[in-house]
This record gives structure tokens, sequence and C-alpha cells, in this order.
């Protein structure tokens, strides 16, 4: 606990829970508003810790979509707990780390789901063709908080630590009708704590794939394990289904756990496609739905903002799906995006004298201004549009903020030495 209450534990890590920003919690409080709050109150709140006296807040429970439909339940705990939860993960972390699985590769130093994917590429490679994709049911919400304080206990030998992240475990929710849910089982996500805990408590199935020579990669709760033939996927899935419901308490959703051909199963939002990777119908689905929420006729902002809002959006899901090798299909959606931006900006230019004023502006004859201004096509139509497209081209669009995402997946995949050019 010491260790924990550090001055310079406790700044670290409200430097990062101030860099990830986030919502207030169930009382309200901002990141901008709590310095001043610890300024008042932390001498108080530390005594409490080390006593072991404090009692967390109740997280608050807001519903997000998931990329396959439905909503996902995300648990946000107030900022001060928030920076002791963190404060916790940083120093219990450090004695967990070094005996993790290399297979494991969810939040943890110096690994990402991009290694995961590659541990699935060299599987494929490798010749093992077949997998088991296991789907733990609602893993944040089932587990069994014995089994993992349990574990817990194995390395973490302070009391008022262990009893500290039990209060956590137990501390409630608060649901969006302001009713508060008691906290039996689970872990709720939303807390800096709840990826450590995740990883702390799926290590024995971890430990249990090794001891029996399987190739696997696991990220958080999605793993797949790979094989060389069907009879040794389905034989795998039987037993490691029984190994997780009887030793870890948690369930297998039958529905979506399968063996099949590595090509069959999805991880992380790719598949495997001739022997590369592919991102997931759901994956690009998911960045159409975005982009057209941004791009909407109804949206209200102007195109200047609208743009900035598709370049950090952009920017971010390449630099996690970017790393695909859906060449092809990037060049068809970095076409559909610039479509949505024209049709914003014929959006825009409502009214045809506006309309003309701008397109004669961008260079195109008089006679061809008249044929789309009196254009009777909807907002969707005239953004393909030739006329449209000669008045806004690439070139244009990319000098107005529009992300250029060809160039963009090149730069990714092909990244100039340093000091060249």
């Amino acid at each position: 606990m010491e260790q924990i209450l550090s001055r310079e534990n406790m700044l670290l890590a409200w430097k990062r829970v101030k860099a990830n920003k986030g919502a207030a919690g169930v009382d309200g409080m901002s990141i901008d508003a709590f310095p001043e709050f610890a300024r008042h109150h932390w001498e108080r709140i530390r005594s409490a810790l080390e006593k072991g006296t404090y009692r967390p807040a109740a997280v608050l429970r807001v519903m997000i979509p998931k990329a396959t439909g439905g909503q996902r339940p995300l648990g946000i705990p107030t900022v001060l707990d928030r920076v002791i939860q963190q404060a916790i993960a940083q120093v219990i972390g450090p004695l967990f780390e070094p005996h993790f699985s290399d297979y494991s590769y969810g939040f943890r130093p110096q690994r990402s789901a991009r290694m995961a994917l590659g541990e699935m590429e060299q599987a494929n490679s490798d010749g093992l063709r077949f997998a088991v994709d296991c789907d733990l049911k609602s893993f944040f919400d089932t587990v069994n908080h014995g089994l993992l304080m349990n574990r817990l206990a194995r390395r973490v030998k302070d009391p008022r630590v262990s009893r500290l992240i039990s209060r956590y475990l137990h501390a409630g929710v608060i649901l969006p009708d302001g009713k508060r849910e008691a906290t039996a089982c689970g872990v709720p996500q939303g807390g800096p704590l709840s990826p450590l805990l995740a990883n702390i408590m799926l290590d024995d199935l971890d430990k249990e794939l090794e001891e029996r020579g399987l190739r696997f990669a696991r990220y958080a709760d999605d793993f797949l394990i790979f094989v060389r033939s069907r009879s040794a996927a389905e034989r795998v899935l039987r037993t490691v289904t029984r190994f997780i419901e009887c030793h870890l308490a948690l369930i297998i959703n039958e529905a979506k756990s399968k063996a099949a051909r590595l090509r069959e199963c999805t991880f992380l939002g790719f598949r495997i496609h001739r022997g590369k990777l592919r991102w997931t119908d759901a994956a690009v689905q998911t960045f159409k739905q975005r982009v057209r929420e941004v791009t909407s006729r109804s949206n209200g902002q102007n195109v200047r903002s609208r743009t900035q809002a598709l370049r950090r959006y952009v920017a971010g899901w390449l630099n996690y799906y970017g790393h695909s090798r859906s060449y092809s299909q990037l060049l068809e959606l970095d076409k559909w995006l610039r479509r949505r931006v024209r049709l914003c900006y014929w959006k825009q230019w409502k009214r045809p004298r506006t309309r003309r004023r701008h397109l004669l502006a961008l260079g195109i004859p008089r006679d061809e201004v008249k044929l789309a201004t009196r254009s009777r096509k909807g907002y969707w139509r005239m953004a393909e549009n030739s006329i449209v497209q000669r008045a806004l081209t690439k070139q244009w669009l990319w000098h107005q903020g529009v992300p250029n995402m060809r160039q963009q997946w090149v730069d990714l995949h092909y990244p100039e030495p340093l000091g060249a050019g």
C-alpha cells in the first residue's frame, strides 16, 4: 500500500488518467475539477486508504453500441477511483507481468492487438489451418470474485490492497434509471484495473493451453486456438469448454463458439483470406456507420468541422485496421468517403445560385454549371455526378483536409527510411 500511495506513483497515475480524459462518474466530478478537490481532500483519503477504511464509490453504468449489434455495459468510476485504480495497477501489474503467457497480448506493456494478429497469420503459414473459436459469454459480468481474489493472493501479500480491490469489485453500479445494483460477480469494464484483473483471471487458461502444447493467441477475453485438423479442433473445443466452465466458473457461448477452418474465424475485427489478413464485414460496416454519422445531412456542423472529425476518426481507424492487406477494399472506402464529403458540400451549397458561384470558381464551364445546378437528382446521386466530381477533385478535397486514406495506407506499409529524401 505504501508503494501504491507514494507521491511518484500517484502523480504518474493522475497523469495517465488525465491523458485518457473520460466522463465524470456518479459524483459528477470532471477531470478538470479533480486537482482542486485533491488539494483539499487527499490527505484524508490517503489516511483512509492506509487504515483500510476507504470505500469506493459505485460506478456509473452506460450502454455503448457493439459492432456486432446490441449494447455493451460500460462502468465509469469516479475520477478519484480511476486514479486509485491506476495507482494499484502500476504496482501490482509488474508482480504478475513476468509470469503471464507469451501468447497473451491484451493490455500488456510492449504488446498489442497487431502482435496477436501476427500469431494468427503465422499459425496459418505453419499449416495450422483449423481453429477453436471460443466466445466467453459476458465475461466481464460473470467473473467469480472468490476465484479472482484467490489468484490475486498468489502475488499480492498486503491484505489492505486485497481488501481494497475486493471493495472495488463489490462497489455496485448506478443504472441509467438511477437505481443502484449490487455486483455479486463481475469486473466492471471501464476502470483502469479491469484489464489487469481480466488477465489475472484468464492466466490459468493460458497455462493449461501451454501445458497441452497448443498454439493460441489471446487478447483479453477474445482468443483463438490453432490446430491442424477439424477432429483436433472439435476435441480441443470440448476439453477447453469443460476446463473453462469447471475451473474458472465462466460460461461458453455455444452459439458463437465453434471448431472450424481458420479462414472461417474472425479475430479482433480481422479474418484470414488467401493467407492474408483482411477486415471483417463488421469492421467495414462500423467504419461506414461512423462516417455516415459525421457526414449526415442532418448533422448541423459545417464542412470544416466535419472534415476535422473525419481526420481524427480515419487516423485512429487506420492505426488499428491499416495493417491488413485489404488494399483494393481500402481504395473503395477512400472513394466512398470522398463521395460522402462531396454530398456535404452539395448540401451546404443548397441554393442554385450558391452552387453556380462555387462551380464557376472551381473551373466548371457555364453551360455545364447550368446542367448541374438545375438537376433534380438527390444529394447522394449528385455526389457522384461527373460535373461535381470535376469541380471537387481528389486533390481539392485533400487540400481542404479530407483524409487521403490511400496515402496513409502506403505510408503505414512502406515508410520511408530515416534520413531519406
